[in-house]
């Protein structure tokens, strides 16, 4: 790799860190949004009550949100002058703005609604009268949802969970604004890419365009292609 990068003028580690980065919250975040998302989506579909309608589209805001509101909104909520924000630098010892974990709080927020969707509609497609029929012979609803629930909504799921993946991978507005732009530490991709246009670095930029591009291809390949079996 770094003979094939040496070509382009970037070194392996230039070309490597925000990457890796991405990848590291990318990965955490979807574990946060497919948990989530799926047990949101379970409570969602079983359980009715007031004001219902409202919550769900207060869930689904961040996908037709501007992401710098989004961000604006994760500022004024985990900031250093709200309670949630002395809360977590009381508990921590330190601010988590303008940190690799403000991305990850960010990619979170904004996979979310696609997990939920997925989720809720892989649940909605389960023939109800399977999971009555568990509860009659004596299961207890965790094992209905483990063994019966889940399997069933599998494709449903992985879809979710990939979409989601690839969303917190290209997540940029909220990401700048509440962990910035730090090169080593916060630097994700599309935030490198942006800089590296910027700077005129366009050798850097395309090899990082081209590496975003590849992976959210290949996973998008994989849900059709789940989507077809």
């Amino acid at each position: 790799m770094d003979s094939l990068l040496s070509n382009f003028g970037v070194t392996t580690n230039e070309f490597l860190t925000p990457v890796l980065l991405s990848l590291q919250v990318a990965s955490i975040a979807l574990i946060f949004s497919f948990v989530l998302g799926t047990l949101m989506a379970r409570f969602m579909t079983k359980v009715e009550f007031k004001g219902k309608v409202i919550l769900e589209t207060i869930m689904m805001l961040p996908i037709v949100l501007p992401p710098t509101v989004v961000g604006f909104i994760l500022i004024v909520i985990f900031g250093n002058n709200s309670f949630v924000g002395d809360f977590i630098e009381w508990l921590f010892g330190g601010s988590i703005i303008f940190t690799w974990y403000a991305a990850v709080l960010a990619s979170t927020v904004v996979a979310f609604p696609l997990m939920y969707q997925s989720a809720k509609t892989g649940f909605l497609s389960i023939d109800k009268d399977i999971e009555e029929a568990a509860k009659v012979d004596g299961a207890s609803d965790f094992r209905i949802f483990m063994k019966i629930t889940m399997p069933l909504a599998a494709v449903s799921l992985i879809t979710g969970a990939i979409l989601s993946f690839a969303r917190a991978l290209g997540e940029f507005g909220a990401t700048l604004m509440i962990a910035g732009n730090i090169p080593g530490r916060t630097q994700t991709l599309p935030t490198a890419i942006y800089v590296a246009l910027q700077s005129g670095n366009m050798n850097l930029a395309w090899l990082w365009v081209i590496t975003i591009i590849g992976i959210s291809f290949i996973m998008l390949l994989f849900v059709r292609t789940k989507a077809k079996e």
